[in-house]
């Protein structure tokens, strides 16, 4: 090769550095040079040699970029021609895919990040129909499934990119698609999933784990799975099953990041919108509206919110001229979309009252139009139960009743004569017995919200339910025609004897006959009783219907109906309401009696309403507590629950002090003294007697419940627990150590709302106050010796005893306080733990433990009390002679000199503060023993602690790589856009020194 050329060659890398240049002509003209040459190896060596100086280089520089696309589109260059007759690779690329797949090996990062770039940029850079060597496509392969399991994320993501048209999704035993399955389930690193899920091929088997990545712990991940790249535009709705769709859409509406929310909303919906001819309709079909109805709506609020004015009214086509869809045509997705439609008018106040007018009747006439299809709504017999069709129709007309009866809330009810008749269509229909079970709680809800007294609702309530359980049913009687003759007869002949005693009588009367007269008076009297008692009785067998009560009705069906009326009114009530007569009526009659009912829906509903009632009167609750602790403990599990989260109820409004007349000495005050705390919760081999404390008794049943394999009571106790201890009803270290093993526990991993509610519970109860951080301060030994203690057989061995430790010093951290102490000097709850940790290792300095508490020990914000640090120093220096262990050992030494330097710092510190002594002075210069450089050291570390958090990894690394003073930070004047573009030239790297240098050596 000659000169000329090698100057060429040389000024072309020089050139490709810069970004301004065009890299088409550079290229093309370095391409022409290389056709005219015959011997092509030495050119070969000298491009190899030049592109190692970018080849070293691991930072991300615009020059070395540059040149690294250069070669990529150079070596593209040579590709031949989809349809030339040669298949064979051109020499250049050959040789350049030789030479990265020898590199990737390399020792170096740097070399193995940039040969997998290489080899991306090569592959990513040729023709869509390109092909290339088997042989050559298998060493490819080869090294990058050997690359993706680098130690560098970046060489990970490198070699991830480089393997994406090294896919065969038809092959169900393809490498590459395993290897990209295995990184989406175990990378460590966020940016390499993010690289495998925008380059995986969809198909029946990567759909899953793509699936799982909408929930991945980064947000930018959530965020690339629900983008066109992804899921919105690779994966067309009809390849993922309605659990599917329904699952992304709950998951995305109501991600914690605002930006996946919107890319849902803006990329996702969209996109299915469009594969539907955005068609509204078709998509709630596709979403199974009856089984996600809360979804769906959310769903469509979604769209309405992108959709203008004008759009948000096209459907109104499905309205007739009485603005309502017609009976026979109301199917599920359509009354669904109405209402969420009328809703989200609504929702938008004075701005969408216009509109909600075009799409919403009168309350009059809507009132008549529900009235109409419910009492359409078929009741089946138990043998049409049986047939299936039958049944989906009656639950699917019983949906479409649901939504008709929520469209109640969006009518306008301000005027009289509609709220009357909307009223009066309620009442009738909550009376009438063919109005399906499920529809009662909601015609009762609408029911109380249109009536705002509570005593008009209570009286309302009683009567629909008398009518229920009494209902006036009129019975027929048949007439006695010949019965009906004969008195008839024996009328006429008293009528007739009646009127001969009338007339004698006045004959004695005129002739004086007194005493006759007084005779004939008292059988006119007679007389007339025997023809009002003829009378009577002729009226009576004359009337063919009478109207008679009959007695109360006490099957499951009507008792689960009235219960269900009353437990609504009892919750829609305010809690300042107290009871009266007719709730206590209702109690007695109805309540109490259906706690012993044989029917578990029965019981278990006339528990709910017994708990809400107690939760209106305090004697009440007095009165049925013990009934509720019995039923909580021996009746169904279902039953169990709702008398279990009565009694948490009721312990949450009145407190401990309802249960016992002595319970103002037993009961658990916040916060409770060490002893009580201590003897609070009794060993299971006490359960069977009863304590004589009341509340100590809960407490223990409420242990056991923690304990129970139904997993339904074990959430609810838990969440009970949570409750009563973040409003301070209880203070107990033993049961929020229970609650975070139950936490760590892989028996409650399935267990999401277990997980989620003692997740947000840690971080609230803590933050909340100094007290609540004692408390778990104190639960800290006990939770890690359970741990530590745990056989090998228990859940507990598996869990990570580190993890259980990082979160339980995060939580008594004093700077997570919601309202942190001003005052640094005060004693934290820091301070008491690393005293407890300290008196821990002293008790067994060679247990496997120790190592983790000392390690511990440097996590931890200390104040800057001088009695705490001068008695932790002093336990260190016993743990420093009596530990063996060298990890533990420099653990501790290093916390030691920490705190020694900080006691001379704030020495010094305080020395700086007094006047100016000249004696003092004179006095320190003749002792040199007591001027040190340490305390240099040491004033870095009162600086941090004086922010009262830990210093960050930075602060120490610089502190154990170098003795210099750093100067505390000053504020810093802003540069200007030119002097930060400036700035930016300097700092980036040139590889022309280098080459040159490289050619002046040589």
């Amino acid at each position: 090769m000659t000169a000329d050329s090698e100057i060429e060659l040389k000024e072309a890398f020089q050139r490709a550095q810069r970004g301004h240049n065009n890299k088409a002509k550079l290229v093309a003209s370095l391409k022409s040079r290389y056709n005219k040459l015959e011997d092509k190896t030495l050119f070969h060596e000298e491009f190899v040699h030049y592109l190692k100086y970018a080849m070293i280089v691991y930072k991300r520089e615009p020059a070395v970029e540059n040149v690294i696309e250069f070669v990529a589109k150079f070596a593209t260059s040579f590709q031949p021609p989809p349809n030339a007759e040669n298949e064979h690779d051109h020499p250049f690329l050959s040789f350049i895919f030789n030479f990265l797949l020898e590199s990737h090996k390399a020792s170096s990062h740097a070399v193995r990040f940039r040969a997998c770039q290489l080899i991306n940029k090569l592959l990513g850079g040729m023709a869509e129909n390109a092909q290339i060597d088997d042989d050559l496509f298998d060493r490819i392969h080869q090294a990058m499934l050997v690359r993706v399991t680098d130690k560098f994320p970046n060489v990970r993501i490198q070699a991830a990119l480089a393997m994406t048209r090294l896919q065969q999704p038809k092959d169900p035993d393809c490498p590459t698609i395993n290897a990209y399955m295995l990184i989406l389930e175990n990378d460590s690193n966020a940016e390499v999933r993010r690289a495998v899920l925008s380059c995986i091929a969809m198909s029946p088997r990567t759909l899953p784990k793509v699936l799982k990545r909408t929930r991945d712990i980064k947000e930018n991940v959530r965020k690339l799975a629900y983008q066109q790249k992804v899921l919105s535009e690779k994966v067309h709705i009809k390849a993922l099953t309605i659990a599917q769709r329904v699952g992304l859409l709950q998951q995305g509406l109501h991600d914690t990041s605002e930006s996946v929310r919107d890319i849902v909303c803006s990329r996702l919906l969209p996109a299915w919108l469009l594969r539907l001819d955005g068609n509204v309709i078709e998509l709630l079909h596709r979403l199974d509206v009856e089984n996600c109805a809360e979804t769906a709506m959310e769903t469509l609020k979604a769209i309405f919110k992108t959709m203008p004015a004008e759009e948000l009214l096209q459907n109104r086509a499905q309205l007739d001229d009485r603005k309502v869809i017609p009976e026979d045509s109301l199917t599920c997705e359509n009354v669904l979309y109405w209402r969420s439609l009328c809703e989200f008018l609504k929702g938008k106040g004075d701005d969408g009252e216009e509109m909600l007018e075009q799409v919403l009747p009168d309350a009059a006439s809507y009132g008549d139009y529900l009235f109409g299809y419910l009492k359409a709504v078929p009741v089946l017999t138990e043998e049409q139960r049986a047939d299936f069709n039958q049944l989906e129709l009656v639950m699917t007309k019983e949906f479409i009743s649901q939504q008709l009866i929520h469209l109640i809330g969006c009518l306008d009810t301000n005027e009289e004569g509609g709220r009357k008749r909307v009223l009066v269509v309620l009442q009738e229909m909550l009376a009438l017995t063919q109005t399906p079970s499920s529809l009662v709680s909601l015609l009762t809800e609408k029911l109380l919200a249109l009536i705002p007294d509570d005593q008009r609702r209570i009286q309302t309530v009683a009567e629909i339910i008398s009518d229920v359980r009494e209902p006036i049913m009129e019975a027929s009687q048949p007439v006695d025609e010949n019965r009906s003759r004969r008195q008839q007869v024996q009328l006429a002949e008293v009528k007739v004897r009646l009127m001969e005693a009338k007339q004698d009588l006045e004959d004695c009367i005129a002739a004086q006959d007194f005493s006759r007269a007084a005779e004939l008076k008292d059988a006119i009297a007679g007389l007339e009783d025997q023809r009002n008692q003829v009378l009577q009785e002729i009226s009576e067998s004359s009337q063919p219907v009478d109207r008679e009560a009959l007695a109360e009705k006490n099957d499951p069906e009507t008792l689960l109906r009235c219960l269900t009326m009353c437990a609504e009114l009892l919750k829609q009530m305010n809690i300042k309401t107290r009871t009266g007569p007719t709730i206590s009526a209702l109690m007695s009659s109805l309540v109490l009696p259906s706690i012993a009912n044989a029917h578990p829906a029965v019981r278990n509903m006339a528990v709910v309403c017994l708990g809400t009632c107690t939760l209106h009167s305090k004697e009440l609750a007095k009165t049925h507590m013990v009934l509720l602790l019995q039923i909580a403990q021996l009746d169904e599990v279902k039953i169990r629950i709702s008398a279990l989260r009565a009694i948490i109820d009721l312990l949450l409004l009145f407190g401990f002090q309802l249960l016992s007349e002595t319970a103002s000495t037993q009961t658990v005050q916040p916060p409770l003294s060490p002893d009580r705390q201590e003897g609070e919760a009794t060993p299971a081999e006490d359960k069977g007697s009863i304590p004589e404390d009341t509340a100590q008794s809960i407490l223990v049943m409420l242990s056991e419940f923690l304990d129970s394999e139904m997993s339904d009571l074990r959430t609810e106790t838990a969440e009970g627990l949570a409750k009563l201890m973040y409003t301070g009803r209880i203070s107990s270290a033993k049961m929020l150590s229970r609650l975070v093993l139950l936490w760590y526990n892989p028996v409650t991993e399935d267990d999401v709302r277990l997980r989620h509610c003692l997740g947000v519970f840690f971080q609230l109860y803590a933050r909340e106050s100094r007290a609540h951080q004692e408390v778990v301060e104190e639960t800290f030994l006990p939770t890690i010796r359970t741990l530590l203690n745990a056989p090998a057989t228990s859940p507990l061995a598996e869990v990570d005893i580190n993890n259980v430790v990082e979160l339980l010093v995060e939580l008594t951290r004093p700077s997570g306080l919601i309202k942190p102490s001003a005052n640094t000097e005060e004693v934290c709850v820091h301070d008491y733990l690393a005293v407890r940790m300290c008196g821990e290792m002293l008790k067994d300095p060679t247990a496997p433990e120790v190592r983790l508490y000392a390690k511990t020990l440097s996590n931890l914000e200390l104040s800057r009390e001088e009695t705490v640090r001068d008695d932790l120093t002093t336990l260190l220096q016993q743990l420093v002679l009596v530990v063996k262990d060298r990890v533990c050992l420099r653990a501790l030494e290093k916390m030691l000199h920490q705190l020694v330097d900080s006691k001379e710092q704030a020495v010094v510190n305080a020395s700086a503060l007094q006047p100016l002594d000249v004696n003092a002075d004179e006095a320190a210069t003749e002792d040199p023993s007591k001027s040190t450089k340490r305390p240099k050291r040491g004033q870095r570390k009162a600086s941090t602690a004086k922010g009262g958090r830990r210093p960050s990894r930075k602060a120490e690394s610089s502190e154990e790589s170098d003795g210099e003073n750093v100067p505390e930070s000053v504020p810093v004047v802003r540069s200007s856009r030119r002097a930060k573009i400036a700035a930016l030239e300097k700092t980036k790297l040139d590889l022309n020194p280098l080459i040159n240098q490289e050619a002046n050596v040589s």
